[in-house]
Formats: C-alpha cells, structure tokens, sequence
C-alpha cells in the first residue's frame, strides 16, 4: 500500500470518528460506520461465495458456468458485491425509485472495493437511460454510481460516450425471454474505443440482456475487453 493511501484511509477514519451517529438506515441504531450499522452491514448479502467469473452466478469452484461457456457474454468479467435478496434489493429500489441517492455513493465504494485492482480499464462507462426515462426520474443511478466509483479508482469516466437510442419498457417488467429483444439495438456509442478496455457500470444484473448489448455497442467503437460492474446479481431461486 502506498503512503499516499494509507494517508488517505487514517484521514477517513479520523473523519468516521468525529463524524456524529446517524440511524443506520436497516434497523435504526445509531452508526459511525455511515448509513448502515457494522451489524447490517455483516448479515448484507454479499457475493462471497464461488461464482462464474464471466456472469457471476454462483459455481462450485469458481468455474465458468455452463450458461457462459454456451452463450459467452460479450463483458469478460463481472464484478458484483451482493446477491440481490433481501434486504440489500429494498435499498437498491430505495436508491432508484425513493431518490435516496447517499445510497449510490456507498454502493459505488462497494463496488469500487471489490474491483481487481491488477485488472482495472482505461474508461468507466455507466448504463445509459433514454432522455424521456431521464427527464422522469431525474438523475440516472447508474451514472451516479460509475461516478463515484471511477473517482474512488482514479479512473477516466466517460458519462456521455453512449447513448439509449430507444426508449424500451423497463427490463423488471418484462419475462426474462423477452429481455433481450426488448433491448437489441437500445444503444449506440459515439467514442472511439480502439483497443481499450471498457468497465459498463449498472446497479443490478439479472439475465445480462442490457449490459450485453451496451457492450455491443461499445466492441462495435474497437473496445478489446469489457467488463462489467454492478452492485448486485439476482441469484438463482433455491
């Protein structure tokens, strides 16, 4: 670790102390350790376990699951910290429909956390809204979340590089067959690409229909590698 961030993180410590208690956010006791207490945080799904490293559904060993080795995404890799199971999915919905947008900057420290730090790309790029589901929720979380996370990272985001060039009903609303028609051709990027790699950024995965087709809009620019980053990954029902 450098001295530079080990400078960094004893300052973020001192501030976490002298900071006052603030009701954790999941059962109300007083926090130092911002909007959920260490308790919550420790019964928080997060994806611990072996999972593919291609979609991040859970495998015995870590292996690439059969779905990926049939069907490769174009992402390479994905980082995800939680399962999406309660209560972490009522605090992303809390985040995107209840504008408790404090919520994006924790996720993106999360997320900016588990990144592998020997793999990190060029550019961070989040999901992209149309303008008409922008103009009606105001802020895109997505967006809200590569922020945070690239700075945390030091890397270079690109906020306008893509666009959603259709505006196709929400994806939850949808059975997940027709997920990936919804989408096709949703998205266009206007950057050159060539040769980089490219980290998509979005707040949860579920079949993967939206990020594979960001992604193909951003290998059509000359992206070489893509990942993709996300706060959660909805799980397999046991």
């Amino acid at each position: 670790m450098s001295i530079f961030r080990s400078v960094k993180l004893n300052i973020r410590t001192t501030i976490k102390r002298i900071l006052p208690a603030q009701p954790c956010v999941l059962c109300g006791s007083m926090s130092h350790d911002g909007l959920w207490c260490a308790a919550c945080d420790k019964a928080l799904p997060y994806l611990d376990a072996a999972h593919c490293p291609s979609c991040a559904l859970p495998t015995p060993a870590g292996e690439v699951c059969g779905q990926c080795l049939k069907h490769p995404p174009l992402f390479g890799h994905t980082t995800a910290v939680f399962g999406y199971t309660f209560p972490l999915d009522k605090l992303i919905q809390a985040m995107k429909y209840g504008e408790q947008l404090a919520l994006a900057h924790t996720f993106a420290e999360k997320l900016a956390h588990c990144t592998d730090k020997t793999a990190l790309p060029d550019y961070v790029v989040p999901m992209p809204l149309h303008p008409a589901k922008l103009r009606e929720r105001g802020f895109n979380q997505s967006l809200l979340l590569a922020a945070r996370a690239a700075r945390e990272l030091d890397l270079k985001l690109l906020p306008d590089a893509c666009q959603r060039v259709r505006d196709t009903p929400p994806q939850s609303a949808l059975p997940w067959k027709e997920r990936k028609k919804n989408v096709r051709e949703a998205f266009c990027c206007d950057r050159d690409l060539t040769g980089k790699h490219v980290a998509l950024v979005d707040d949860v995965l579920t079949t993967g229909a939206s990020l594979n087709a960001l992604a193909e809009a951003v290998q059509k620019r000359g992206a070489s590698r893509i990942s993709a980053w996300v706060v959660a990954r909805t799980l397999p029902r046991s």
